[in-house]
């Protein structure tokens, strides 16, 4: 098991390159179930997350090449309808193929999905929309059993806005027979991300980033090719680095709109931005950050995937900052690990209370998931001494590489194998 040994306070600069969005990417994935062909994709991340889903679609019977962050996907010989449990259980992601496989097969057969070890996030929503696309879905020993002949058009309206159920009905419904409508629909860039390339496969769809989606139903669909997206919250999470460090840095990252609200939230805090092309520099050079509010919600509202970091460079910041997350009431399990570090920070229900303190100083501390280990790499990076952040495999579930991309920044921090647990 490694872990990262971080010599912290030092500065930044430089630039890096924002990799691939896994959640685009797991998403994508899945959708070349609905054809039967070959599909490649560019920009794909190499992190753990990835390689699950590959093996996934493996068993399924897709064939997989994946080399220099590029991808294809054969999907000519898919023989498998059946997700089982040791597949599924590293990643709720897998819930995807549910969806494909039922519009497509009319049968799935799913294990209940696992993945981060924080808060409930049931599947309810995609299921309740499968049956009303006239799915019949039996719960059995762990597993769900979707059952249809041919999916038919509906109406769905989601009770919350939710990216996994969006993107799992808009996969079944673009095989559906007639016309669905989907309503409070996630309108998150991956979302997105996934609707263009299920209309360059053929689909018709309408609403493509807003709340409603439309979707007239197609009888089949070809094989193409995708780019993913960028990944924003690597973005937003490269950026807090350099601000939390009183650094001055650049990312290339080519959907700059996409993180607007995290942008504005620095230029709040005092950092300034600077945006040339596809090249984003945040300089917080001699600046003492200012403590702000933040409350996530759906995008474009600030990230709940972006509240661990934030409370990290709200740790050194003047004055008090309240953060509250009304997406996941209960993942603030970051919070004792950097008070760990030194950060002053009360937790009342679903908000954070960060009252800023002079510095912190390095500690060992442990990961407990994917956005709550970068939050600690954070602290680390800006603390006084040595800080060992423990059970990093979380991190690279969704990081690629982070520790290259710190280093390159001239950060000093270094990958080292324990038997630690």
């Amino acid at each position: 098991m490694d872990k990262f040994v971080i010599e912290g306070g030092h500065k930044l600069s430089g630039r890096v390159k924002i990799s691939g969005a896994k959640n685009s990417a797991l998403a994508l994935m899945p959708a070349t179930l609905l054809n039967n062909g070959i599909n490649e994709f560019s920009n794909i991340p190499k992190v753990n997350d990835i390689y699950t889903m590959i093996k996934l679609l493996k068993h399924l019977g897709v064939e997989a090449t994946f080399q220099n962050n590029r991808l294809k996907l054969d999907t000519s010989n898919v023989t498998n309808q059946d997700a089982p449990y040791e597949h599924v259980k590293k990643m709720r992601a897998s819930v995807y193929v549910l969806g494909p496989l039922l519009a497509k097969y009319g049968y799935s057969k799913v294990s209940m999905p696992g993945g981060c070890a924080w808060g409930p996030r049931p599947i309810n929503l995609h299921l309740e929309a499968m049956e009303k696309l006239g799915a019949t879905i039996i719960l059995d020993g762990g597993n769900i059993i979707a059952k249809a002949k041919r999916l038919h058009g509906a109406n769905i309206n989601f009770e919350v806005s939710s990216v996994g159920a969006t993107g799992n009905t808009i996969m079944a419904a673009v095989l559906a027979k007639g016309e669905s409508k989907i309503q409070n629909a996630a309108m998150e860039p991956e979302i997105t991300n996934l609707c263009e390339f299920l209309i360059d496969m053929g689909a018709r769809i309408d609403g493509v980033g807003t709340s409603t989606i439309l979707i007239d139903g197609v009888d089949d669909l070809s094989s193409t090719n995708g780019e993913i997206i960028g990944d924003r919250i690597e973005a937003g999470t490269l950026l807090i680095a350099g601000a939390l460090t009183k650094s001055k840095i650049e990312i290339e990252y080519l959907n700059i709109e996409h993180i607007d609200i995290v942008l504005s939230k620095l230029k709040d805090s005092g950092a300034k931005i600077s945006i040339n092309n596809n090249v984003i520099e945040v300089d917080s050079s001699n600046i003492e950050p200012k403590a702000v509010d933040v409350t996530t919600a759906i995008y474009p509202g600030f990230p709940t995937d972006m509240q661990a970091q934030w409370i990290a460079y709200m740790a050194l910041a003047n004055g008090t900052a309240t953060v509250t997350d009304t997406i996941y009431t209960d993942r603030f399990s970051h919070v004792p690990e950097l008070i760990r570090l030194g950060a002053s920070i009360e937790r009342v229900n679903n908000m954070a209370i960060v009252r800023g303190v002079k510095r912190l100083e390095g500690a060992k501390v442990m990961s407990t998931d994917l956005r709550a280990s970068a939050s600690l790499v954070l602290g680390g990076l800006a603390a006084e001494g040595t800080t060992e952040v423990l059970r990093i495999y979380h991190l690279d579930r969704g990081y690629e590489k982070i520790e290259d991309k710190l280093t390159q920044l001239g950060a000093k921090i270094e990958r080292v194998s324990t038997n630690e647990f």
